[in-house]
């Protein structure tokens, strides 16, 4: 099956929402807005993440920079 996360981030943490396929809410997590504690919830392999929605703004374009890339290694 197939996963989808939400991210909000804000000066306080991130809040992420994961859903499955169907749109149902599997899990909702409050966590620091540093990328190691988003990625202790994005690399869970329970999930298979299809997408991962990152709200726009300040703090959001720091985090995408560093996600993407330990996501893709020396290819970013």
């Amino acid at each position: 099956m197939d996963y989808f996360a939400g991210l909000d981030c804000f000066g306080q943490g991130t809040s992420v929402c994961i859903v499955d396929n169907a749109g149902k809410i599997v899990r909702e997590a409050r966590v620091a807005s540093e990328p190691e504690a988003l990625l202790q919830v994005l690399t869970n392999t329970i999930y298979r993440f299809k997408r991962v929605g990152l709200e726009a703004g300040p703090l959001s374009q720091w985090l995408y920079s560093v996600l993407a890339k330990r996501a893709c290694g020396d290819l970013c």
